[in-house]
């Protein structure tokens, strides 16, 4: 499930978030699917993809927040 480029990465992402916000996604997803490969590192019954997913939300976060419906990066 690794994303090679921005090309790669879900819809929602895609048609969504700025092309830096996408890079920030799809560097948090890979190094989070790395990461979490062994499920005991998990919480609760949340697959690798379901992770790899939430700490790429979060990363983007740190950086990006929905402004009147638009991913605006933060001041």
């Amino acid at each position: 499930m690794p994303y090679r480029s921005n090309r790669e990465l879900p819809d929602s992402v895609k048609d969504n978030l700025p092309n830096h916000a996408q890079d920030i996604y799809r560097e948090a997803s890979n190094s989070a699917w790395d990461e979490y490969e062994d499920p005991a590192e998990r919480r609760g019954d949340d697959t690798r993809e379901e992770v790899a997913h939430k700490v790429a939300w979060a990363a983007v976060k740190q950086k990006y927040e929905k402004d009147a419906g638009q991913w605006r990066a933060k001041d």
